[in-house]
């Protein structure tokens, strides 16, 4: 895929501190090395804007990336097992929540899961809380290459019925490594915006 105009704005967990709500912003959640940084990358056809690590944790503030100078793309801290102090996981619990409920630029939320684990109980929370505040909710299966494709099916069904979704729920196959689902998200994102 070729690169898109895209470029970081600024990390910020104060609503003073995040741009102008003046365009769209599509925001990525999912629990600590779900894959974020490296969906945005591979999104926007680039190799490091959104940094990447293999250490859980790395994203610690609210990113936002502009995008075509049409939307903002918008890397959230992730929720989980990140080792890093107790304090710190709350308030960025905080931080992202009130994003998450009161910006009301925010028009999509893609919701990362790794294909290869059952959905946890923040990633319910996560889905609940989304449902609650009436925002619009992708979900992107994440590393989809690191399973073989009868295990990698299997799993899908399993996590469509852990999330109540039925046949026609979409789940999107995703891959960084491989590319699979790019397209499919962009035209998702284009169509609701």
């Amino acid at each position: 895929m070729a690169s898109i105009n895209a470029h970081f704005i600024c990390s910020a967990l104060k609503a003073e501190q995040f741009p102008p709500g003046n365009r769209p912003e599509i925001a990525f959640v999912g629990r600590s090395n779900v894959g974020k940084s490296s969906l945005l990358n591979k999104l926007l056809g680039r190799k490091d804007l959104a940094k990447t690590s293999s250490k859980p944790g790395k994203t610690q503030t609210i990113n936002f990336f502009d995008v075509e100078g049409r939307w903002y793309f918008v890397d959230l801290p992730g929720y989980g097992y990140a080792r890093v102090a107790r304090s710190v996981k709350d308030e960025w619990s905080r931080r992202m929540l009130d994003y998450l409920r009161h910006r009301d630029s925010l028009k999509i939320v893609a919701v990362l899961l790794d294909v290869r684990h059952d959905p946890t109980e923040n990633d319910l929370h996560m889905l609940e809380l989304l449902e609650e505040s009436e925002k619009p909710t992708l979900i992107i299966a994440t590393k989809v290459d690191k399973l073989k494709r009868s295990q990698r099916d299997r799993q899908l069904k399993e996590i469509r019925g852990q999330l109540g979704l039925d046949q026609d729920g979409l789940i999107i196959p995703f891959s960084s490594e491989t590319g699979e689902g790019v397209r499919q998200v962009w035209d998702i994102v284009r169509t609701m915006l």
